[in-house]
């Protein structure tokens, strides 16, 4: 009879056992465990580390984290050789939505669309966030951009945007962000 646990027929780990797992190492190589999806359903199952860092993540960086993570889930690895999953270690990616003041930070300077409890929006550059609260450079049709801040209590969705043309450079000075960085 088949279990009613999808990951626990599959004997997959959960998520919160694989970021325990992985928070430690990760964290020592510099680089956060952002998230973690276990697709037991999946053919072959699935085992998805969404990671994070200040500096973002080079594909040298993601395949060292693939080998780290690869290691230690092998050491505590129980399954049956016809039970084996794919294991995936990504970045946050553009379009993941910034939760944390983590995420935040780490999206410095990017422009960002923030969507309010109240259900207005609001774009605008990030600047340094801090103590729960985001300062967006908004812009304002031909007048000088502003310095909005917010409560991130108050934020429901924000997401980076991506942009085609160079940043305004007063925004970016309004921001805190040099144009050295950006053009790194």
């Amino acid at each position: 009879m088949a279990s009613e646990n999808p990951l626990r027929s599959a004997r997959l780990p959960s998520p919160q056992q694989v970021t325990e797992l992985l928070e430690g190492p990760f964290g020592r190589a510099g680089y956060d465990v952002d998230d973690v999806v276990v697709e037991a359903a999946a053919r072959p199952p699935r085992i998805v580390v969404i990671a994070d860092g200040d500096g973002g993540l080079t594909l040298d960086a993601l395949g060292e984290l693939s080998r780290l993570a690869s290691e230690l889930l092998d050491q505590i690895d129980d399954t049956p050789d016809e039970a084996t999953y794919v294991l995936e270690v990504t970045s946050r990616g553009v379009d993941r939505p910034l939760t944390t003041e983590r995420h935040f930070r780490r999206a410095h300077g990017r422009k960002v669309e923030v969507t309010l409890s109240d259900g207005s929006q609001v774009v605008g550059r990030l600047g340094e966030p801090g103590d729960g609260v985001l300062r967006l450079v908004v812009a304002n049709r031909g007048a000088k951009p502003k310095i909005r801040e917010l409560s991130i209590d108050d934020v429901a969705n924000a997401v980076v945007q991506v942009e085609f043309s160079p940043p305004n450079p007063l925004e970016l000075e309004l921001a805190g962000v040099s144009v050295e960085e950006v053009e790194e």
